[in-house]
C-alpha cells in the first residue's frame, strides 16, 4: 500500500527532477553509470558551477548518490527506476 509519507517522498523527488537540466542529469545516470561533475558539465556543454548546483539539489532530494574516490565525486542514481522518467519524457514528446 502507498502511504501518504511515500506519495510526499516522491513528490519530492519529482520536484528535484523537474528542470531540463537535471531531467538530462537523470538520464545520463541510467544503466547504473557513474559520473563526476567535470564528465557531466563537459557532456551537457554546461559551466561547472552550474552542474554542481544541479548535482547539489538531486543529491540533497534523495534522487542521486555520491561516492568520493581520490578527488572525484561519482554521481549515481539511488533508484535506477527514476531513470524511467526520463524515459516516459521521450516518448511523451513524439
Amino acid at each position: 500500500m502507498v502511504t501518504l509519507e511515500k506519495l510526499e517522498t516522491a513528490a519530492e523527488m519529482l520536484k528535484a527532477i523537474a528542470h531540463p537540466i537535471r531531467i538530462a542529469i537523470v538520464g545520463m545516470l541510467d544503466n547504473k553509470k557513474k559520473l563526476n561533475v567535470t564528465q557531466i558539465h563537459k557532456t551537457l556543454k554546461i559551466e561547472q558551477a552550474v552542474a554542481s548546483h544541479h548535482l547539489s539539489i538531486l543529491k540533497n532530494k534523495g534522487v542521486l548518490l555520491s561516492e568520493r574516490s581520490g578527488k572525484n565525486s561519482y554521481y549515481s542514481l539511488k533508484h535506477q527506476r527514476l531513470s524511467q522518467i526520463v524515459a516516459c519524457i521521450d516518448k511523451c514528446q513524439q
